[in-house]
């Protein structure tokens, strides 16, 4: 992207002004991801996150259109930026994504702010659908083309799979934290044929 595009959604728009000062993406997001997982979604204001970012509200508004969307883009933030080597090993690469969504949700913040999309869900409902259109569908979309390629268990279609591997970390999560090391393997192993 040049300096004068700037991406909002999946359109690429001309903008005028100054070229967008390079780190204040990453100061904008971190100061939102602090602020909404100590304050929650409603009572973070734009003027505190330009405040706690150290950069004016015309700085984020020339990247976010709203609040809604910087919320969703600190959540998409949480995930891995590195995009995946593909290995081949359908078993290597589940493994591999599991990973990578554990190291989101486990970011500073992560699952706090997890826990304030679905809070808000009945005064802001259109929270949740940035988080799933940009965090969820996205990260399910490629657990489901790992697993298409990958010899399932008997009785578990794709859809099913990706149910289970993303569950069990939720599951073991509300039941006393974060799953033990290997959770990766295990999830994997408990949808894959066995070797």
């Amino acid at each position: 992207m040049d300096n004068n595009t700037e991406r909002t959604g999946s359109e690429n728009i001309p903008r005028r002004g100054r070229p967008l000062s390079p780190g204040y993406d990453e100061a904008i997001l971190g100061a939102t991801l602090r602020l909404m997982a100590r304050d929650g979604y409603a009572r973070t204001s734009m003027d505190a996150i330009a405040a706690e970012a150290g950069v004016t509200k015309s700085a984020i508004y020339r990247r976010y259109p709203g609040k809604a969307q910087l919320a969703t883009a600190a959540l998409a933030y949480l995930r891995e930026q590195r995009p995946q080597q593909v290995s081949g090993d359908a078993r290597a690469d589940l493994v591999e994504e599991l990973r990578r969504f554990r190291a989101g949700i486990e970011r500073p913040h992560g699952m706090a702010m997890l826990g304030t999309v679905l809070a808000e869900e009945p005064h802001v409902p259109e929270l949740l659908e940035h988080f799933r259109q940009d965090v969820v569908l996205p990260r399910r979309a490629r657990l489901r083309t790992i697993l298409g390629r990958a010899p399932l268990r008997d009785g578990i279609d794709v859809e099913t799979a990706v149910n289970i591997v993303i569950g069990q970390y939720y599951a073991a999560y509300l039941a006393g934290g974060r799953p033990a090391r290997g959770w990766e393997r295990r999830a994997a192993a408990s949808v894959l044929e066995r070797n």
